[in-house]
């Protein structure tokens, strides 16, 4: 494909993301190296950004370990050089066979369950030449997806897994999404501590049983980027939004402004005195699908104009 390179950023049409790569490349190595530090694995996570030059920088060149959201962003990564993937959505039915093809395709890729459901659809497909390897889906407070972190249940799951051939347990996962409901860096850091006490008590408990967990992970790149020293004990983590940042991650404590990599430029097209408005060719969608207005500004902050909302 051939793209034309615009002579300066103002000549493109908007309203466009601006990225700046110095800032990117910055946050990619300041998670890596806090990783590396808490002695920890990182498993970025691609949902952010969805492009072949993120995830590169965000693996440090390796194209490996890596989660994702949909097994479209599954199947764009592995027919661009990356492997070891991990699909993170409880499997269904009909994903089966795309998953198939991708163990096929790939030295590693790894499914997600937290239901008997998910171990059934596993054994309608069994494999030829490999094994499935399965995480589980762990709920440790955040109440959306995944076996209760206190059941019983998950415990069981877990045993009928390791006992089902063709199947390997590949670890236990869970997200931070309450850290999003935060108020301060302190309530981050308290998320991120209760979510890694209680999915380490969960494997432990699995270790009374006699199943080792070879992965433990947790992850929101509010946690991950103010971690709690429980967070220490994990064996890997899986933020995402670091990448680029936003103002939402900056009110959270995640980030300063200057962190921020991305930028979404837009012209003024209509000027209302009357009304104290200016009209600018880019809709709310353009600019959030989460703050939906509420930040301080509204949906952002006006770069250089912190008195604009």
């Amino acid at each position: 494909m051939t793209t034309n390179t615009p002579p300066s950023i103002h000549s493109l049409d908007t309203p466009a993301l601006l990225v700046d790569i110095t800032k990117v490349q910055r946050n990619a190595t300041t998670m890596i190296q806090r990783c590396q530090q808490m002695g920890v694995s990182l498993r970025p996570h691609m949902k952010t950004h969805k492009t072949i030059e993120a995830g590169e920088i965000m693996t440090n060149g390796t194209k490996r370990h890596i989660v994702v959201s949909t097994l479209a962003e599954a199947e764009f990564y592995a027919n661009h050089g990356f492997d070891d993937v991990l699909f993170a959505q409880p499997l269904t039915q009909d994903k089966v066979q795309r998953c198939a093809q991708l163990v096929a395709q790939l030295e590693e890729f790894h499914v997600m369950i937290d239901s008997s459901s998910g171990l059934d659809a596993i054994n309608s497909r069994p494999l030829s030449r490999k094994q499935w390897s399965v995480f589980l889906k762990v709920d440790c407070g955040y109440g959306r997806a995944g076996v209760s972190h206190d059941s019983a249940d998950g415990v069981e799951l877990v045993k009928s897994l390791v006992s089902t051939p063709g199947v390997k347990f590949a670890g236990l996962y869970a997200h931070c999404g309450d850290s999003y409901n935060s108020d301060s860096p302190e309530d981050v850091k308290a998320v991120g501590h209760r979510t890694a006490q209680n999915i380490l008590a969960f494997a432990e408990r699995l270790k009374q049983e006699g199943v080792e967990s070879p992965t433990v992970s947790i992850g929101s790149t509010p946690t991950c980027s103010q971690p709690a020293d429980t967070m220490g004990q994990l064996t890997e983590m899986h933020p995402g939004n670091y990448i680029f940042y936003d103002v939402q991650q900056s009110l959270l404590g995640s980030c300063k402004l200057e962190d921020i990599a991305g930028r979404v430029m837009t012209r003024v097209i209509g000027h209302y005195p009357q009304n104290g408005h200016l009209l600018v060719d880019c809709g709310w969608t353009a600019l959030s699908l989460h703050s939906l207005g509420q930040l301080p500004t509204g949906f952002g902050i006006i770069d250089g104009h912190p008195e604009l909302k």
